[in-house]
C-alpha cells in the first residue's frame, strides 16, 4: 500500500514516459512542482522498493513492478472518471479532479464492484484506456487529426489534453467522443483543417492546436 504522495508520483513517472519509457528528474519536478532535492530523496526511497531505476544525472525508469503498480492508480483514475459521467451525469470536464481524490482509496472490491456497474468499460469518458486488473493496457489504433489527410472520415475517438478549459473549447463546438466527420481542406500556412460533421453536414474550421489534441480513427 502506497501513500497518496507516492501515487502520485507513481502516476506522474507512468504519465511522462517517452517513448524510451524515460522521464527526467527535473520533468517530474515540475510536472508535482516539488523540489528537485525531494524528488530524488523520493526517487531513491522508490529504488529500494523496486518501483523505479534510478542513478543520478541519469533518466528515471519505471520497473515492470512500478510501471504495474502505476497502471492500477491510473485504473482507479479512470473508472472513476467514468462511473461521475455515466452513472452521476457529470460531464466530461468535470471529473478529472473528483477522480483525483478518489483515486488514492485502497479498496479492490469498492473498484470491482465499479468496473462491474459499468459493465466493464474499456475506456474512460475522454478515451483513454483503462487498464485491467493486472495493469496491462490496451490503447485503440489512433492517429493525431493533424496527421490526417483531405478526403478522410474519421471518428473522434480520444483527446490527448483532458484540460477543462480544453474540454469546455469542445463543448461549445459540440465536439463529443464518437462524432463522425470528414476532412475537407488543410491550410499549409498555419495548418488549421474544415471539417463536416457528417450527420449535421455542418462546416467546422479546427485550429492545429485542437488538431493536435484530437486522436481520431479512420471509418
Amino acid at each position: 500500500m502506497y501513500s497518496s504522495i507516492e501515487e502520485n508520483y507513481l502516476k506522474s513517472l507512468y504519465n511522462l514516459a517517452d517513448e524510451k519509457e524515460e522521464v527526467s528528474a527535473l520533468a517530474l519536478s515540475q510536472s508535482l512542482d516539488i523540489k528537485m532535492p525531494t524528488v530524488n530523496s523520493m526517487m531513491k526511497r522508490f529504488s529500494e522498493k523496486g518501483l523505479v531505476h534510478y542513478q543520478s544525472y541519469k533518466p528515471l525508469k519505471l520497473t515492470v513492478k512500478g510501471k504495474k503498480e502505476a497502471a492500477l492508480i491510473l485504473r482507479k483514475h479512470r473508472l472513476t472518471e467514468m462511473y461521475l459521467v455515466q452513472k452521476m451525469g457529470f460531464s466530461w470536464e468535470d471529473v478529472h479532479e473528483i477522480a483525483e481524490q478518489i483515486e488514492h482509496i485502497h479498496s479492490d472490491k469498492f473498484f470491482n464492484k465499479m468496473d462491474e456497474l459499468l459493465e466493464y468499460p474499456k475506456f474512460d469518458p475522454h478515451g483513454s484506456p483503462i487498464p485491467d486488473k493486472e495493469g496491462n493496457v490496451e490503447w485503440g489504433d489512433y492517429k493525431k487529426l493533424s496527421e490526417c489527410s483531405i478526403g478522410d472520415s474519421v471518428v473522434l475517438s480520444a483527446v490527448s489534453n483532458g484540460s477543462k478549459e480544453f474540454l469546455k473549447h469542445l463543448n461549445s463546438k459540440n465536439f463529443k467522443l464518437g462524432l463522425e466527420f470528414q476532412i475537407n481542406k488543410i491550410e499549409e500556412f498555419d495548418g488549421s483543417i474544415t471539417v463536416t460533421i457528417q450527420k449535421e453536414r455542418k462546416t467546422e474550421v479546427l485550429s492545429n492546436i485542437i488538431a493536435e489534441k484530437l486522436l481520431v480513427k479512420k471509418l
